[in-house]
């Protein structure tokens, strides 16, 4: 980490000294990383001017998924889901991030039952009762980053899946209450695995969360199968999102080998996911998208 002389303006943008500012702020991640640990270097940290801005991403975000949830029903087709998405986010000012992003073909992503995430909008995929379905919204406003999902149920679902969901849901509460500054990554994982695997459910290896702000998808990857006291530091000013990916049976996936995109459930059995992206500050966090 590359850091200033001590009479320097601080790497944060204050226009303060570097000795007035963060010198103590870095000597204590330096020595977390020291220890042995993985710790975010400064371009990862949002400061408060790039924080206000994702903010405003977030607010279209939030809005689009808000639309969603207030029209979304059986009958219709995941390509309208898709038409919501790209016309409301444009309106707003902003640009839908997936469109195009490493050649994925729609505005936003829709996964339907043992769909475990990256299901492509289709004219031909019609919501019907008892679905239950993701819609992954991510949005880029001039340049500033916001993303978050949410798990819609269709008509009249049955228990099982109707629980799946709910549990999923709450898997995020769990591991918001490890999300600590100068704590780490690894603490909310195991939290959320605890609680995912004690309600008889499996959560997703190989996919996960990831940082995010200036870019679509920064470091950290974030997994929710690892232990207490492992991955990055959670320093504050790190932005990622936490989106476990629960299933109903087992954990393995496989992903759609016509399109290269939409990931299932080996076994078959439905999947739910929740997505929120989060803040780590002084004293806790903040969550941003929802």
């Amino acid at each position: 980490m590359k850091k200033p002389g001590r009479n320097d303006a601080c790497w944060c943008g204050s226009g303060k000294k570097y000795k007035k500012c963060h010198i103590d702020f870095d000597e204590r991640i330096e020595e977390i990383e020291a220890a042995g640990h993985i710790v975010p270097d400064h371009s990862l940290l949002k400061t408060p001017e790039q924080i206000e801005k994702i903010k405003e991403s977030a607010k279209i975000n939030i809005a689009v998924l808000d639309y969603v949830a207030e029209h979304i029903r059986a009958g219709i087709s995941t390509a309208e889901i898709d038409r919501w998405v790209n016309e409301i986010t444009t309106k707003m000012g902003g640009i839908p991030a997936p469109l195009n992003y490493e050649g994925f073909p729609k505005s936003v992503c829709t996964s339907i039952n043992d769909e475990v995430c990256h299901g492509i909008p289709s004219e031909d995929i019609v919501l019907k009762d008892g679905d239950i379905v993701n819609v992954d919204v991510s949005t880029n406003l001039n340049g500033y980053y916001s993303d978050s999902s949410r798990m819609f149920l269709i008509g009249d679902v049955s228990e099982d899946k109707r629980r799946l969901v709910e549990v999923a849901k709450q898997s995020l509460q769990e591991g918001l209450k490890a999300v600590k500054p100068w704590g780490f990554l690894g603490d909310m994982a195991q939290a959320i695995n605890d609680y995912i695997k004690a309600n008889g459910y499996s959560v997703v290896r190989e996919v996960g969360g990831h940082g995010i702000g200036l870019e679509f998808h920064e470091e950290p990857w974030v997994s929710y199968v690892t232990e207490k006291g492992t991955e990055m530091c959670m320093v504050p000013g790190l932005c990622f999102t936490i989106e476990p990916m629960i299933n109903m049976g087992k954990p393995e996936i496989f992903v759609d080998e016509e399109n290269g995109w939409t990931i299932y459930t080996e076994d078959g059995t439905p999947s739910a996911q929740w997505e929120i992206q989060v803040l780590v500050t002084e004293d806790g966090y903040e969550i941003i998208s929802y």
